[in-house]
């Protein structure tokens, strides 16, 4: 299965959504159709595998945020995170941002992005952010600051992680400061 997912991702990442076929998945990963349908019923559920392997690899890397790393360490950190996982593959990453809107997503990956809310709302409650106004809104709100700069960035193929994560930290932390 890992042979097929990574032969997606590659094709993916080469040819685009034109060349994605099931057989051409078969033939890069050295299997034949027939036993691709085995494990994957049809190109969306491999496409559906790939964005919950590569949205799992984005979530072992938040949680891997130390625990003392909350507040606006933990953000910062869950910034430069979020800017690395788009610019390792961008090409792979901006396809599956497309296709993560194209298909209903699995309860897995919805767990994905509440743990990520949760992760991110934990940074929120911890000592020295009290003083931010904050709403019930306030951690999705930055998740999708953070989701639509990065992907923004990604589409128009940005490769400097460092003018990036500096832009993201002025909207997140200029959201979080900002009185009426």
């Amino acid at each position: 299965m890992a042979a097929v997912l990574e032969a997606a991702a590659r094709i993916l990442e080469t040819e685009g959504l034109e060349g994605y076929t099931t057989n051409a998945v078969a033939r890069r990963a050295g299997i034949s159709i027939g036993s691709l349908y085995q494990y994957f019923p049809s190109k969306d559920a491999i496409t559906k595998a790939l964005i919950l392997r590569e949205t799992s690899t984005l979530l072992k890397d938040v949680e891997a945020i130390d625990a003392k790393a909350l507040g606006r360490a933990g953000l910062e950190r869950l910034i430069r995170v979020a800017v690395a996982y788009q610019l390792q593959r961008p090409a792979l990453a901006r396809i599956l941002d497309q296709e993560e809107r194209r298909l209903p997503l699995d309860e897995e990956v919805q767990r994905i992005g509440e743990s990520l809310a949760r992760t991110v709302q934990r940074c929120l409650d911890a000592p020295g952010m009290a003083a931010v106004a904050r709403s019930p809104s306030t951690a999705g709100d930055l998740l999708a600051i953070v989701k639509a700069l990065v992907d923004a960035a990604g589409a128009r193929g940005e490769r400097d992680s460092t003018a990036l994560i500096a832009r993201v930290h002025r909207a997140v932390f200029g959201y979080l400061e900002y009185t009426p």
